[in-house]
């Protein structure tokens, strides 16, 4: 099995069976707000990994350190200790869903620091302190995040096995 990569980073091969089945969609506003109720804006979930690279991006893009002390991102391979939560390691990290209101600027990420083979899934929150932008966790697993919501692969749950190439 061949693993797909957005930013360098393997995709869990849950994500990958549900992208390949087309059952990788927002379960509906109300089904997320149970799961992640400080998170206020509607997002849509990238259904392509090609969609899920170009929306990343945007985390290249934080040369100015004022505007990515705001936002919360750093380079870990720029810092002298670990970038740790609230503050997302833009190396370690892609956008799996973003705002659906063009503005709001939001999103909800799988973040590589804990797990290579199954990441835990964080989302930022400007809703909670409203002069800070922060990172927090959604759920310590991809796949704990997939079954909150009810989302699995046409086989039913995966085994989650680390690919040969690392990540």
């Amino acid at each position: 099995m061949e693993y797909a990569k957005v930013r360098g980073l393997t995709l869990p091969a849950q994500l990958m069976s549900l992208l390949d089945q087309g059952r990788w969609r927002n379960p509906g506003d109300a089904e997320m707000a149970r799961l992640i109720p400080w998170f206020e804006s509607p997002i849509d979930f990238l259904t392509s990994t090609d969609q899920m690279e170009r929306e990343s991006g945007s985390l290249d893009t934080f040369d100015d350190d004022r505007y990515a002390a705001f936002l919360h991102v750093a380079r870990g391979s720029g810092q002298e200790t670990p970038v740790e939560l609230p503050w997302l390691d833009v190396e370690k990290a892609f956008f799996i869903a973003v705002n659906r209101i063009v503005g709001d600027d939001v999103a909800l990420a799988l973040d590589y620091r804990t797990n290579p083979v199954d990441p835990r899934v964080v989302g930022s929150d400007v809703w909670t302190a409203p002069v800070s932008y922060k990172w927090r966790i959604v759920a310590p697993t991809f796949s704990a995040f997939v079954a909150a919501l009810g989302l699995q692969s046409a086989e039913g749950a995966l085994v989650v096995e680390e690919p040969k190439d690392g990540w």
